[in-house]
């Protein structure tokens, strides 16, 4: 059951950290500094909370969308290949056999230790929503951590805001807890936006995080043959992007807008590789 993946302490705690940032920027600092009686208020809690309802939705995207799995049927095809499509040829010998499952792998699909199998395209196994980040599930990956930092960076200024212009009154325990709840938007904001910048890197040059550290390694081999490596599936920027967010931009920031997915077992390869 899909459900049961939300009956973990990391998924009850993600929860929890919501929960505590939504109600302490509203009806903590908000109230505070501007009330929500107000016009500005007002204004500011219907952003903030729709930015909530986001997140929430692109969470539960990622809980309950299953990353991709591997047909039990599926097979390298080289008969249809017969040399004659390179794009073919390439998939077809990144395509090896899984030891633990016993079946092939399609090109950048892993086994996952924690799932027992092998996941499409697989980024990495995410404890924070007790599932593997794959093929049909990055997008809605993504979406969470860009909704996640602004709605913290956003939660931050308003901490930030409300504590400078507080008259603490010679009060150190309320002077600590808004000293504490800054420093902890702080650092929240910090961690998810280099997580951002790392995956924005990544659907750049069109690479995992497996593949990343993979590529680490092939490049340290190359220079030491005296040889150049290239990403075999950067497309450029802009095609690299479209692969994983797709191509109408109006639906680029909705997590389960994935009809431009095909079937995660083929991906075109780079021309300057073939």
């Amino acid at each position: 059951m899909k459900c049961e993946r939300f009956l973990t302490i990391p998924v009850s705690a993600v929860f929890l950290s919501m929960g505590f940032v939504y109600y302490i920027t509203i009806f903590v600092f908000m109230e505070d500094w501007v009330g929500l009686q107000s016009s500005a208020g007002s204004l500011n809690s219907l952003i903030f909370s729709f930015l909530s309802f986001l997140c929430l939705f692109s969470f539960f995207s990622c809980v309950l969308i299953d990353p991709g799995l591997v047909p039990a049927s599926y097979i390298p095809d080289v008969e249809e290949s017969g040399g004659s499509d390179k794009e073919t040829d390439k998939n077809v010998a990144q395509s090896t056999r899984c030891d633990k499952c016993s079946t092939y792998k399609p090109p950048r699909a892993h086994h996952c230790r924690v799932c027992r199998r092998c996941v499409l395209r697989m980024d990495h196994h995410c404890q924070w929503i007790n599932n593997c980040v794959g093929y049909w599930n990055y997008k809605a990956f993504f979406i969470l951590v860009l909704y996640a930092t602004i709605g913290s960076i956003y939660s931050t200024v308003i901490v930030i805001t409300c504590s400078c212009q507080k008259d603490f009154g010679g009060k150190v325990s309320l002077k600590t807890f808004y000293i504490i709840c800054g420093a902890a938007m702080i650092g929240l904001s910090v961690t998810l936006a280099t997580l951002l910048g790392w995956h924005i890197y990544l659907i750049i040059h069109n690479m995992t995080t497996i593949e990343y550290y993979d590529e680490v390694r092939a490049m340290w081999m190359a220079r030491k043959t005296g040889q150049s490596y290239r990403r075999p599936f950067d497309l450029g920027v802009y095609k690299n992007i479209t692969l994983v967010l797709g191509t109408n931009m109006l639906k680029w920031l909705c997590p389960t807008s994935v009809s431009h997915l095909k079937d995660g077992l083929t991906f075109p390869i780079s021309r300057d590789n073939s």
